[in-house]
Order: C-alpha cells, then structure tokens, then sequence
C-alpha cells in the first residue's frame, strides 16, 4: 500500500515511519466525509472536463486543450509532494555498510602485481572507494523501490528509479538446470575421482613443493651487476636444469609412491582406472604448468617499466669493426638473449613420464607445454620494455656516430690525402 501525506511537512522535521503511518490512518478516519465529498467533486469535475473536451473535439480547428481543474491540479500537486517528501525520507535512512569481508574477498580477486608499482595503491583506493559508493547506492534504491510505489502522475516522469537487482547472467535455477547440474556431478565423479585419496595426496605434495618455488631466483640478477647475454643465458639454462633435477627428485618421487602401495586402488572399480589415472596426470600437469608460468611472470616483471629497481643491468661495449661504431652485442643479440629466458623455461620439465607410463613401462609424458597465450604475452611484453629501456643507448650511438663517425669512415683520410696532394703555404702546412 502506498501512502501520502495530505499537506508538504517540514524537511527539518525527522518523521519516524511507523509514526507517519499512524498519524496517516488518524487524520484518514477523521476527514473522511471531507475526502469522499472531494472526491465527489473531483469525480464531476472529470466529468464535466472529458464532456467538454470531446465537445471540443469534433469542432473545427481543434482548441488548444485546457488546463486540468483548480481541484484536480491541487491533488496531483499533493501526490507529487508527498511522494517526493516520502521518498526523502526513505533515502535518508541508515544503510548497513559493506562487510568488511567482501572488500577483502574482491582484492583477493586483483592479481598483486595490479597492485605494487607506482601509484597503484591510490588506483586500489579508488576501486574499493567506488565499489562502497555503488553499493549504499543500490542499497537505498532498492529501499526506495521496496517502500514505494511511484505514481503513475504528470511531473514524476523525470524522476529517477532504478530497477531492482536481477539474477546474475548465466544461471538458471531451474529444474532442467538442476537435472543437468546433476548428471554433470555425476559424471565428475566417475571420471575425476576428486574425492579419492590418491587426488588428495597428489594436491598436498603439489601445494607443499611449489607454493613458493621458482625455478630461476630472479632477485639476485641485480645484485649481481652488469652481466653479459652469453652469462644469462648460462645461468639461465644452469638454474632451469638444477630446478628439474630437484623436482624430479623431490616432489616426482613423492607421487610415484603413493602409487606403488599396495591398496591404492581401493574402491576404483577395474572400468575406472583408466580415468583414474588420466585425472592425475591432468592434475600433475597442472601443477608442472603453474609452476612454469610464475617463473615467466617473474621475469617479465623484471621489467616494469613502473618500478625500475629491478631491473637487469647488461654490459654492452662501444665497437669499431670495419670502419663501423657500434654496440656489442648489439640489440637484436641483446633481445634474442632475454627471450631465451622465456624458451628456456619453456622447455624445462617436458620430458616428465605419467604415472600409468612409469608402471607399465611406457613413454607417453605429461603435457606440461605453457599455454599460447603466456608465450604471446611474454613475448610482446618483454619486446615493448626491450624498445623503451634502448633508447637512450640508441640516441646515444648515434650522436657518438654524428660527431666522430668521420674519423673512421674514411672521410677523414679522404681530406689528409686531398690536402696533402695540394699546394698550400708554409702555414697552412703547419
């Protein structure tokens, strides 16, 4: 039911809901007769309106068209105000802040390299700022809605109102959708067997050996000073062998002995080995894959163009070979060295036997290749910083090159030559 007030109340004044409403219902009963007399006479006056308006209309030209009765005007005027008032004081009410909670479990959701750099802990502030915001705001919309009933009435067109909060796109509560979801599971777990003891296990090891290994140590490269590309490339190759080598040892070893007691099959019936075993080396290769590709994002992040206190120092040496000033390496040798960080790592832990390969004396290996899209990115990334750290070198060389590049080229003995096979006076000689 909604509810108006039938004269403007002070904005000063804080009305209590339920107050309103009593005082609403006492002046009902108590002006009755006055508002079905009203009523009578706003019901003539429509009367009386639409009888001259549909007079008018036949005639020739049409009239403009009337205002609305002094009476009707009134009313509409009442609605408007007490809905506006009404309204007011529903959006004035305290809202129930955000739980502290969710703003903890949105940030979990932002990768944190989004969030270190420059400036980016006030770009944190701001989302978290803008995401209250949008929330008290759909808080007292929603009351708004809830508590009122906007009137159908001239002068409340334009008046904001948003509509309430829909189910989120693509899910259906439904019963087919619950059928499917049902066979779905079902269909999970006899194919994964992800509440098998051996999964479990396999998930334990993994979380144990990699949560916070890396196959390169990335930190160190700037303590170690300026290096040369044919050092990152061995130390590179060095570390990536050294990490396989421990894993194989180490976390390998591990799962291969949950596999080699004598009840590990337990409950698996003989139809779903097969599965059972293709499900571990999927999970196994998952793992492998994480682990590749947070030694990729390391180094990438190496070379933020935002925080340089990372970054790689290479020694490069000014040149002269062949009447030519050059850098050695030069630039192409010096990008070819840093993606071959990325192809190395790519390449680490391919050779990898399944469990089922490893007990049946097979070959067949996990696929732990890194996805298309890391490479891309790698790539791309490491190319864009490789351009904008070289340009101060490369506008160096060439204003090294414009000053002194004639000495070397030939132009400078070209002019001796030339001078020397002139007559000149004793001076000039000089």
């Amino acid at each position: 039911r909604t509810l108006f007030f039938p004269t403007v109340l002070p904005s000063s004044v804080t009305y209590d809901v339920s107050s309103i409403q009593s005082k609403l219902l006492t002046y009902r009963r108590c002006n009755e007769q006055q508002k079905m007399l009203n009523q009578l006479r706003i019901d003539r006056a429509l009367k009386v309106y639409h009888r001259s308006m549909e007079e008018k209309y036949h005639r020739n030209p049409v009239p403009p068209v009337p205002e609305l009765p002094s009476t009707v005007r009134k009313y509409f005027f009442l609605l408007t105000t007490n809905y506006l008032f009404m309204k007011k004081c529903v959006e004035s009410n305290p809202v129930v802040p955000i739980p502290q909670q969710w703003l903890m479990s949105i940030l979990i959701l932002v990768p944190q390299s989004l969030m270190e750099g420059k400036d980016r802990e006030l770009l944190t502030e701001k989302l978290l700022g803008e995401i209250i915001r949008d929330y008290e705001m759909s808080m007292r919309r929603f009351m708004v809605r809830n508590v009122l009933i906007k009137p159908d009435i001239k002068g409340l067109e334009h008046e904001e109102e948003a509509p309430l909060p829909l189910l989120p796109l693509g899910l259906d509560f439904s019963r087919p959708w619950h059928n499917s979801f049902i066979q779905a599971k079902n269909k999970i777990l006899s194919n994964l067997h992800i509440v098998h003891p051996t999964m479990k296990a396999v998930l334990d090891f993994g979380y144990a050996a990699f949560s916070t290994f890396l196959i390169v140590d990335f930190s160190s490269f700037r303590l170690k000073g300026p290096i040369d590309c044919e050092s990152l490339k061995t130390d590179v190759s060095l570390s990536c062998s050294k990490a396989e080598e421990k894993i194989l040892n180490t976390w390998y070893q591990r799962v291969l002995s949950v596999f080699t007691q004598k009840d590990v099959l337990n409950g698996v019936k003989p139809d779903q080995v097969d599965s059972l075993y293709n499900g571990v080396a999927m999970l196994m290769s998952t793992q492998l894959k994480e682990v590749l590709r947070r030694a990729v994002e390391a180094f990438v992040k190496l070379f933020d163009t935002e925080d340089r206190n990372s970054l790689p120092v290479f020694k490069m040496a000014l040149t002269l070979d062949e009447n030519k000033i050059e850098f050695y390496p030069n630039f192409q040798d010096l990008e070819e060295a840093i993606l071959f960080v990325v192809n190395r790592i790519g390449q680490t832990l391919q050779d990898v036997q399944t469990v089922r390969s490893w007990l049946m004396g097979d070959t067949t290996t996990l696929n732990t290749e890194l996805p298309d899209h890391v490479i891309v990115w790698a790539t791309s990334t490491l190319k864009k910083s490789i351009t904008d750290n070289l340009e101060g070198p490369k506008e160096y060389l060439e204003s090294y090159v414009e000053r002194y590049g004639w000495l070397v080229d030939g132009t400078a003995h070209a002019r001796v030559e030339r001078f020397e096979a002139e007559e000149h006076s004793f001076d000039e000689y000089t």
